[in-house]
């Protein structure tokens, strides 16, 4: 039984119905701490504004807050939209959190805005969109670096710091750019499964090897929904059907609690359309699902794997991480017990 690759989480920060963002956040806490317990590599957080439902939006305070509720697990950004916000701002947050937290913090960089024109408006960057996001990469790689002579603008911290910088993308754009940068590249799959193939070939392809990577290291990022048995999962999984589906309609993005059947909450068209966006999803329980990931890496090479897990009770959604780690923990006692 081939090793799986490390497994890291990624987090909303989803608000149930009902529930307040106090409540939410504490439960984030909750659920950093667990997956750090079992051995799970990362855990990021992502930005998106003027969402009901997701209060993730001041995505380095939180960074900030997990990682001073942990203490071993990498927290990080997945991703901070660049768009939104002055390289040297960010350089600052990251560097001032690589100080407190050393060793532990990553910033993932995605391209897009993470909200609607309006807002993009609201945010104050109006005019400074995804076309000037390899030059904001460069800028934020040149303020994370080494100080140098004569430098006009420092990012104090931030200097010296080396922050890890991720690339995220959901097309080939991304790939691209992090080929050609040297710098580890996360796919969106758990939103934009259509190209993961296509975009991995393409970073693998075409890396230049880069003071901070000296060989491409890729993650793939899908959702999740591990349970005790495969009819659980599929029940459990109507939470995220009924986000993505509200989603599609323009709705507030509140979990909602699962539901026996789908039917009457959306259409035929509906359905293929929230089918398609979790193309990539795996379910049941660890044998299921363990299955499902050797298929599904079966002909795509990556080092780490970034679930997305909507589940609506807290408790379960923490016990669907003890399922998910032992589909990692099979083959390392698989690989035991033949040496």
């Amino acid at each position: 039984m081939p090793t799986l690759p490390d497994y890291s989480l990624l987090e909303l920060a989803s608000v149930r119905e009902g529930d307040s963002v106090s409540t939410t956040l504490a439960n984030s806490v909750a659920y950093a701490q667990h997956a750090e317990t079992l051995g799970f590599k990362r855990f990021w957080l992502a930005e998106h504004h003027n969402m009901e439902g997701i209060s993730s939006s001041a995505t380095s305070v939180l960074v900030g807050h997990i990682a001073g509720r942990t203490n071993t697990i990498r927290v990080g950004s997945g991703g901070v939209m660049l768009p939104n916000h002055p390289p040297l701002v960010v350089a600052e947050q990251f560097g001032t959190l690589e100080c407190l937290y050393p060793g532990r913090i990553d910033l993932g960089l995605g391209r897009a805005p993470g909200t609607d024109p309006i807002t993009a408006r609201a945010l104050r960057r109006e005019g400074l969109g995804a076309e000037q996001f390899p030059e904001d990469v460069a800028r934020l790689q040149s303020l994370l670096g080494p100080l140098q002579p004569d430098q006009p603008v420092k990012a104090i911290p931030g200097a010296g710091t080396e922050v890890p910088i991720w690339l995220l993308g959901s097309s080939l754009f991304s790939a691209q750019l992090a080929a050609a940068r040297g710098l580890p590249y996360a796919f969106a799959g758990h939103f934009a499964p259509r190209l993961y193939r296509e975009a991995l070939r393409v970073y693998r392809d075409n890396f230049q090897p880069s003071p901070q990577l000296d060989r491409p290291y890729a993650m793939l990022a899908i959702p999740g929904i591990p349970a005790d048995s495969l009819d659980q999962a599929k029940f459990l999984a109507t939470t995220s059907y009924q986000r993505i589906l509200s989603l599609f309609r323009g709705q507030p993005l509140w979990m909602k609690p699962p539901v026996e059947s789908m039917d009457g909450l959306w259409n035929a068209g509906e359905k293929l359309s929230v089918l398609d966006f979790l193309a990539l999803q795996v379910m049941g329980d660890a044998d299921d699902i363990r299955h499902q990931l050797d298929n599904l890496l079966a002909d795509i090479h990556v080092d780490e794997l970034m679930f997305t897990v909507d589940i609506y009770d807290p408790a379960q959604r923490r016990h669907a991480l003890d399922i998910l780690a032992q589909t990692r923990d099979q083959s390392t006692s698989s690989m035991a017990s033949i040496n």
